[in-house]
Formats: structure tokens, sequence, C-alpha cells
């Protein structure tokens, strides 16, 4: 009799201990779901930064906001400068035009000029003629000038920028002339660069403008 209660006894002890055992790999189970679902989160959001990073580097953050314009010299019918209407791209941020943010390259037939930007002109008042003073006359030059903005030197969403480039008048490698194509690259610290490939008509009148398209 005392040996069948000790049997029972034991048995109703080594059911707890199994049970015991059952609710840790259940709680051990539970833990590593926890971990494998938490990874699987994380590394969908990391999935989601990274193909959002790459989408953004791949769009540029200035688009062209018309026609490309272009002056020519007062006595020759070469281009004295180019001007290139630009906004914001759309669900761009704000772009600051100062001189350490932007780089403007400048690809012409018989020569290359790199990182001539020098900045930008707040006034919205400027004239082209006034803008284009302020470059050096003998180096081929880039600035922006910022039209319907507040004073400052960043390109918001409501504003417009035409950004003129001077090209240089003390050598015959950096005009451009009939017929003649020329490359812009304007490079932003965020996103692609803007690439403008222009070529001059033929027969371009002195001291006009000139619908590059």
């Amino acid at each position: 009799m005392i040996l069948k209660k000790l049997s029972k006894s034991r048995r109703g002890i080594v059911g707890v201990e199994a049970a015991i055992v059952l609710i840790a790999f259940i709680i051990i189970a539970a833990a590593l779901s926890y971990v494998v679902i938490n990874m699987g989160f994380y590394t969908t959001q990391k999935t989601k930064e990274t193909m959002q990073t790459g989408l953004e580097e791949s769009l540029t953050a200035l688009q062209l906001d018309g026609v490309v314009t272009a002056k020519t010299n007062t006595s020759s019918s070469e281009i004295l400068y180019l001007l290139i209407p630009v906004k914001l791209s759309a669900g761009k941020a704000s772009v600051d035009l100062k001189n350490e943010s932007i780089i403007v390259s400048v690809y012409l037939p018989n020569a290359t000029y790199l990182n001539i930007y020098q900045g930008a002109a707040t006034a919205s008042s400027t004239s082209w003629d006034a803008l284009n003073s302020s470059l050096a006359l003998a180096d081929t030059q880039a600035k922006f000038a910022i039209y319907n903005g507040d004073g400052d030197t960043v390109l918001e969403s409501n504003e417009k920028a035409f950004l003129m480039i001077r090209l240089a008048s003390n050598s015959t490698d950096g005009m451009v002339g009939d017929y003649e194509t020329v490359k812009v690259e304007v490079r932003t610290p965020k996103g692609a660069a803007l690439t403008v490939v222009r070529t001059a008509p033929g027969g371009m009148p002195a001291n006009s403008f000139i619908d590059l398209g």
C-alpha cells in the first residue's frame, strides 16, 4: 500500500517536471520568435531606407523650368553668356545655392571648365547685364540669380533661379559659335546632377538673345 502511494507521488513529480520543461521550451521559442520577427522588421526598414536613399540620389534636385537662352557678343555672333532657368524638382527639399554647396562644369567644343561656380545673387531686380558684369570678363564663370525669392541664397519650392554662365572672351577655346554644342552640368549636395546640352543655331546675330530650346 505504501509502495503504491510512493509510485503515484513519483509519477506526479515527473509530470510536473515535464510540464516545467515544456513551459521552458515554449518561453524560449516565443523569445526566439520575437527576435526573428524584430530582425525581420529591422531588415525591412533598412532595406526601405537604402532604397529611398538610392532613389533620392538617382533624381535631380533641380530641373529645367523654361527655355535656355544665349546672349551673343556685341560685335560677333559668338555666345557671351547662357541663361538656364531652374526650379526645385517635385518633392525635393530646398537647396542652398552658396558657393561651397554647388559645382558647375561646362564642356565646350574646344575646352572644359570644371567648378566655375561663383555663388548666388539674392536681389530679384538684378538685370542680366549687371549680373554678367559681376563675373570676371576674361574667365568662364557661373552664378545663380534667384527671382521671386526672400532675399537669401536658398532656392525654395515657390522660387525660380537662373544660372548665368559667362564664357571666356580672352580665348577662342572658350567661345561657342554657330552649330557648336555646349554641355552644362550642375551638381547639388544631394541628388543626381542636372545636365543641359544645347546646340547653337546657325546665323546668330550679334548682341542678341537666342532661344536654344
